[in-house]
């Protein structure tokens, strides 16, 4: 009698998982898609905002040959390879990372070994633990052989394993789509615009034809354009977000997992004072999650934890997906200046991979 309750019992597991694969499947055909596009949009849109500026700066100096363009463009190849050089010493400092040996954390290594086996990845990333202790992830490094993940102290002790493994999954994402290379390629060109508008309105490149206001004209325009690449940026980092948390998913961890890690992300990061908060400033844009958000974002996350259980689960993600999500003015604002998504609208994203 207990064999067939059992078989019974594993049958309708073996259903309730053939049933996951087919919906997201379903939904990874359609939302994948547009993910991509609008990153190929913004992408184009990014560098087309350089040309034009090249173009104008060139018109201005009244330099037409291949020369100036040439040097221009090994500018802002030259600012890449410096970001790509110094920047993993950076976070590896910053972020206190000391790597582990598969000794001292087995099931980590393990965890993070076979996400990078399904992603295809060429080996296994390094694997690191943070002394910060606000618990998040976060993965970095030039390409994808030399990549690194990463986690905090406080996010090994918060989690339970399968929202763990549904974090790593997002992070071994990041490194399959190479997204740091993508916004590294584009953070490049706000700080491009930045350069001409110091040059112009402040250096040399302005003072023989001070008077006549062009140089004034090109220093002012390169500010407007650099506040405005700037938030293009964060939007592009915004949709690499979605791409990593539907990336998870395809890596066959179950959405309400990765929820109930980001709901627990969130209420714990509120808690943190913001002295705290503040040491990790500049590396948030690495994080899963943005916790200096966390404080505005946590009242809005307790309606969908109906049962008040500290976890989403598979019936709070489906009801969240019949509901229609509409962020105040303040908040929409927020997600505008803000490398990530609001969480509540991640977390709906999460719902679509569920239910299509």
């Amino acid at each position: 009698m207990m064999r067939i309750i059992l078989g019974i019992y594993e049958t309708s597991k073996a259903r309730e998982n053939f049933k996951f694969c087919a919906l997201y499947t379903s939904a990874e055909a359609s939302g994948s898609m547009w993910l991509q596009v609008r990153l190929y949009l913004l992408v184009g849109l990014m560098f087309a905002i350089l040309f034009g500026i090249f173009v104008g700066i060139g018109y201005y100096l009244q330099i037409t040959g291949l020369f100036f363009y040439l040097f221009i463009v090994g500018l802002a190849v030259g600012f890449i390879l410096l970001q790509y050089l110094i920047g993993p010493k950076i976070i590896e400092w910053s972020m206190r990372v000391k790597y582990v040996s598969e000794q001292e954390y087995p099931r980590l290594h393990q965890m993070v070994g076979e996400l990078a086996e399904k992603a295809g990845l060429p080996n296994k990333p390094r694997i690191g633990v943070s002394q910060q202790p606000i618990p998040n992830a976060f993965a970095f490094g030039r390409t994808k052989r030399g990549s690194r993940v990463c986690v905090t102290k406080g996010l090994l002790d918060l989690l339970s394993e399968e929202e763990l493994k549904a974090v790593l999954g997002h992070e071994v994402s990041h490194i399959q789509h190479r997204d740091v290379t993508i916004i590294t390629m584009l953070s490049v060109i706000p700080m491009i615009c930045y350069m001409i508008y110091i040059s112009f309105l402040w250096g040399g490149m302005g003072r023989r034809d001070r008077n006549s206001g062009g140089a004034i004209a090109i220093g002012i325009l390169a500010l407007v354009v650099y506040f405005i690449t700037n938030l293009l940026v964060m939007y592009g980092s915004r949709i690499r977000q979605y791409y990593a948390d539907q990336g998870s998913a395809e890596l066959g961890n179950q959405p309400h997992h990765l929820a109930t890690a980001l709901y627990k992300l969130t209420i714990s990061s509120a808690k943190i004072p913001k002295q705290t908060l503040k040491q990790t400033e500049g590396m948030k844009a690495f994080f899963i999650n943005d916790p200096s958000k966390a404080m505005y974002e946590v009242r809005e996350l307790k309606d969908i934890d109906m049962d008040m259980s500290g976890t989403i689960d598979q019936n709070e993600l489906m009801m969240l997906s019949t509901k229609k999500v509409t962020l105040k003015t303040s908040d929409k604002l927020l997600e505008v200046l803000s490398t990530h998504p609001n969480v509540v609208k991640r977390i709906k994203h999460l719902a679509s991979l569920s239910t299509k």
